[in-house]
């Protein structure tokens, strides 16, 4: 069984920056790939960002050239750095490992003046 805990959430004004971290725990098997999703007001959940177990990175179009995961495997750790925040970014954000089907609990990011 895997466990994730995010961290980093908060209040920031357009612009802003924010950087998130998930720290997993549990029965690991190597390296696993890792996504953060976030879902916004009134939409589903949807993927901003993944990384694969060899670093190679996939970004949703909307946060293209301002978002970037990045992984520390020797405190297994992932991270997505968030610069230029905009209000349209406000919302929930989940860290997953796919492969294990887990998800965090969630931490929520509001992107207003």
């Amino acid at each position: 069984q895997v466990q994730l805990v995010e961290s980093g959430g908060g209040w920031v004004q357009p612009g802003g920056s924010l950087r998130l971290s998930c720290t997993i725990s549990g029965s690991l098997a190597g390296r696993p790939s890792m996504a953060w999703y976030r879902q916004t007001p009134g939409n589903e959940r949807e993927r901003v960002a993944h990384i694969t177990s060899l670093g190679a990175t996939i970004y949703d179009d909307s946060v293209k050239g301002r978002f970037t995961i990045s992984r520390d495997d020797a405190n297994y750790t992932t991270y997505l750095q968030m610069n230029n925040l905009k209000p349209e970014d406000t919302g929930i954000y989940y860290c997953t490992a796919p492969f294990f089907q887990a998800w965090g609990q969630g931490t929520q990011v509001t992107v207003s003046s």
